[in-house]
């Protein structure tokens, strides 16, 4: 009786595709066949599930897969207070959300003002506002109408969700009930 015998995994390869949630693969190949009812050959392949974010290319990929980093709104005034006393005050912008989906950590903690259906605004500025594009990872610039997007609280990892972009606005008015900051 002869078992089947395999090689070592080999590296794991990159990710099927750039800037999407796909996979990876690790392979290995048979070096002897089972003979005479000797014990069969196991997986040749593996998979694990890949995020890359860089295109071929090397440019990072517009739609960033991390989620978008969010705190109260009311955090913005002390920023914006620290950036004018050092002369580095920029221009950003505001993004409107729809709340489409919240993990449970969201009902009674901060920051508060997130509710299923519910309208947000998400101001992006310094230092938040990265170059060279200008804009906030996780904005939802580039993303697809109607694409789910991930966000998570900073200071409470158990509230997250998902929304929808709305529309940006270019000349921020958020209101302070419903506002919040990209981190």
């Amino acid at each position: 009786v002869i078992p089947c015998v395999v090689s070592q995994w080999s590296a794991w390869s990159g990710c099927a595709e750039p800037c999407k949630t796909t996979y990876r693969v690790r392979m290995r190949h048979i070096i002897q066949e089972p003979r005479n009812g000797g014990e069969a050959c196991p997986a040749l392949e593996e998979r694990a599930g890949c995020v890359e974010y860089w295109t071929r290319q090397g440019t990072e990929c517009l739609q960033s897969l991390v989620p978008a980093l969010i705190t109260a709104g009311g955090f913005g005034k002390a920023r914006k207070k620290r950036a004018a006393a050092d002369g580095s005050e920029r221009a950003g912008y505001c993004v409107e959300f729809q709340l489409v989906a919240l993990a449970p950590g969201c009902l009674h903690s901060q920051p508060s003002g997130l509710r299923e259906g519910r309208t947000v605004c998400v101001e992006c500025q310094p230092p938040a506002l990265r170059p060279p594009r200008q804009r906030c990872r996780g904005d939802g610039t580039g993303s697809q109408q109607n694409q789910l997007l991930h966000w998570q609280a900073v200071g409470n990892h158990r509230c997250k969700g998902t929304w929808r972009r709305i529309r940006q606005l270019d000349t921020c008015s958020c209101p302070s009930a419903h506002s919040f900051l990209f981190i």
